[in-house]
């Protein structure tokens, strides 16, 4: 399981972006509802959590049932593969941040909003795609891998299993402040304007996300070649949560010796 838990960590170091940067670009954007209210930028964040609701009922009702008719798996496809979907769409998600930051770049400038304190003419909804994305993102990936490991740990060691899961998230989170300090330290050498600064109306946090992506796309490829070579220590069928329908259980070895 190892190799399968190296794998998850750029993956969690993206997820760590939702309450570091994402919040930081809501403070330089137009948070007005009403005349006497702003929202708390912070407070997109309950979007992942709403997207994620929504999703895994969505999933789990009528996605998985469709597809196991085609599948034959329980589960509707392996945990590897809805894992993997996750991280296709953390990708996708970094090229939106991406493609939002400079729009909001482009409006700042094109409206000499250059100071720390200044407010962009832009709606803070504009993030609102790649929060809710991170909330469907998260359906596939952090519920596959809690399953993944603990399904997948040996008999006597499950408590390992969760223990991979809380270490993904951990260490993804310490990898995001790594990849954010040398990122800002390597571009601003020799006089350069980092891409990463306090004042983000004149950072270039889009070129950040762009190298983030790219980062995730480099992980998947990856990951593809750690999952096709991965077996599984353990049929789907013999899960007892998941062994329902018309997939029967596998037989006892008493049973077969009779037949």
């Amino acid at each position: 399981m190892l190799p399968v838990l190296m794998v998850t960590f750029i993956p969690s170091a993206v997820v760590a972006q939702v309450g570091t940067l994402f919040i930081k670009q809501g403070t330089t954007l137009d948070r007005s509802m009403g005349p006497h209210f702003e929202i708390p930028p912070a407070c997109l964040t309950a979007f992942v959590t709403i997207f994620m609701l929504i999703s895994v009922v969505l999933y789990d009702c009528y996605f998985v049932p469709f597809i196991r008719k085609y599948t034959g798996n329980p589960r509707g496809i392996e945990l590897l593969q809805r894992m993997g979907t996750g991280f296709l769409l953390h990708i996708i998600i970094m090229v939106i941040a991406c493609l939002v930051d400079k729009r909001r770049l482009t409006v700042a400038h094109e409206n000499n909003i250059l100071q720390k304190n200044q407010t962009i003419p832009l709606t803070i909804f504009i993030l609102l795609p790649q929060f809710a994305l991170m909330g469907v993102a998260e359906t596939f990936v952090e519920v596959a891998k809690l399953e993944f490991f603990y399904d997948q740990a040996p008999e006597g060691m499950k408590s390992l299993g969760t223990a991979f899961y809380t270490t993904s998230l951990g260490i993804g989170h310490f990898l995001s402040s790594f990849l954010l300090k040398t990122v800002e330290r390597i571009t601003e050498k020799n006089g350069h304007r980092g891409w990463i600064l306090d004042n983000l109306n004149i950072s270039h946090v889009d070129y950040y996300y762009a190298f983030l992506a790219i980062l995730a796309s480099l992980n998947f490829l990856v990951f593809l070649l750690v999952a096709k070579s991965f077996t599984y220590n353990a049929d789907v069928y013999e899960s007892t949560d998941l062994a329902l329908g018309p997939f029967p259980s596998k037989p006892s070895s008493k049973e077969g010796s009779k037949e």
